[in-house]
Order: structure tokens, then sequence, then C-alpha cells
């Protein structure tokens, strides 16, 4: 079996549970060391696993893990981790920016803390660890910058609603197209990556409640996804805003049913994707923010 991440260093922002674990778990069965850059170091009564629950999961799968505490929003933190994993490892090939903060309502209804909040993980949170990363990045025989984010896409209807989540993930994503230019000439890759359906993960269960899981794929078509794109050469697949399952299918992957949480079941459209991308989707029922 090809193993193109074995020996490579990955470098996870909210790699402690959902998506960020799944994309790391799936770097770890190839065998590479991966950094798990989380906050949550103590057991949380409402949302499952910790940094270090996830490090030895990743050990299990075959890789080498390295948890670290660290909230995105502090530069100075994340500038030492970063150190912390090229000291451990001797590089750095991967960096994933996936932690992130979700509120579903629109401007009257956004409290500025919340806003803020939102902005300061999600957008200045990737840009953060960019800044951090990219010197160590452009060192690397094929360096990845891959982003949990949206593609651009200026709809009115996406403007409309949600408008400080909405503006806060297109900051991730605007960050993904500036380092492909940027950083084009030494090498880099900055993509992003999108589900195309909700993912059963924590905040899915806060936004829509137990019933919109049964609704999800599981994370796992996300870190299957990543993987494809890592494992490209990253001076030939720059610049680019995936979905996940096109990001498969493109890898060759035909079976989707069982990434769903419930095989025959109607999924949810992620929000920010208007294409059902010819599987069986509706649309969330609005409830509450996350």
């Amino acid at each position: 079996m090809s193993t193109p991440l074995a020996g490579k260093t990955l470098f996870i922002t909210g790699a402690s549970r959902g998506i960020g674990k799944a994309i790391a778990l799936r770097a770890a069965r190839d065998g590479a060391n991966v950094a798990l850059a989380a906050k949550t170091a103590e057991p949380h009564p409402k949302l499952d696993g910790t940094i270090y629950t996830a490090a030895e999961e990743i050990e299990a799968a075959g890789g080498t893990a390295l948890p670290l505490i660290v909230d995105v929003r502090d530069a100075d933190r994340v500038r030492d981790a970063v150190a912390e994993t090229v000291d451990r490892f001797g590089g750095l090939d991967v960096l994933v920016n996936n932690a992130s903060a979700i509120s579903l309502s629109g401007t009257l209804d956004t409290d500025l803390k919340r806003f803020d909040l939102m902005h300061q993980i999600n957008a200045r949170g990737a840009f953060v660890c960019g800044q951090a990363c990219l010197p160590h990045l452009i060192a690397s025989d094929n360096p990845h910058i891959l982003s949990i984010s949206p593609p651009l896409d200026f709809a009115d209807h996406w403007w409309g609603t949600n408008f400080g989540w909405t503006l806060a993930k297109y900051g991730m994503s605007l960050c993904v197209r500036a380092w492909a230019e940027e950083f084009r000439d030494h090498g880099v890759a900055a993509n992003a990556l999108w589900p195309r359906s909700t993912i059963s993960t924590a905040a899915i269960a806060m936004l829509g409640g137990q019933e919109a899981l049964s609704h999800c794929r599981t994370p796992d078509i996300m870190g299957d996804a990543a993987h494809a794109i890592l494992s490209q050469p990253s001076r030939e697949c720059t610049g680019r805003y995936f979905i996940d399952d096109e990001a498969l299918t493109m890898a060759g992957v035909t079976d989707f049913d069982r990434y769903a949480v419930a095989r025959g079941t109607v999924l949810y459209r992620d929000l920010l994707v208007d294409s059902d991308g010819g599987f069986e989707m509706a649309a969330m029922p609005p409830r509450g923010n996350g």
C-alpha cells in the first residue's frame, strides 16, 4: 500500500476531535508525525476527547504524536508550538488549519464578543499559524497548507445569512488564495477542503441536535480527502478549493455509502455549498447557535 505521508510531519490545529483528528489518524496510518495543536487538555463535560487521548489513537494507528496545548489566538504560543514540533521531528511538511468557531446568526443578533471570537480563531488563527509555519514549510520537499474552509462563493444568499461566521470562514479561504500566489515560487501548496454534506461532529450536534447526526457523513471522509490532497506534488496542486467527495473521486474512490452515519438516510447539505454533487441531500433545519 502506498504511504505518501510516511515520515512527513503535520501540524494540525483543532486536532483533538472531529475532522482534525480524522485527518491526523489518516496520516498516522501512513506512518506520519503529527503535532496535535488544540486547547482540550482535560476531559470536557460535553465534548469527547483531549489532545492526549487523540495522541494515543494516533500512536495506535502507526504514527508518532506530539500533543501540544495551543490556543491559536495566542501568536506567541503558536510560534513556540511550531518550534517544538520542528525540534522534535526535524522539520515541518504540512499545516492543516482546522481550528474553528461558529455562530449562525444575522448581523443584529451577533454578539460582538462572538463575532471577535470567530475572527480570532478562524481568519486570524489561520494567518497566525501560516506565518509561524511557512519559514519551515519552505524547506520541505513537498510542503502543503490545507485550510478546512469553503470555496469562495459570492452568491447573494450566502451573504444574507450568518454574515459574521461566513465572513470569518471566507477569511480562511482568502488566506489560501494569497499564500498560493505568494509562495508559488517556493513550491508551497495552499489549498482548501470543505465537506459537501454535514459531518458528524460536536458542532453539528450542538447546531442540529442528535437527529441531525444521522443525516451526516463521518469525519473519515474528510480525513481521506485531506490525505488525497496532501499526497499530491505541491508544485502541481495549489490554489484550489476542494469539496471532499470531488477530491476522493479524483483519487479513484467510488463508494461513498461507507461514509454515511446511517446508510440510506438523506444527507444534509453543508453550509456554503450549493451543489448536491449527485447525492440525495436536503438542507439542515435551523436550530440556534453553536
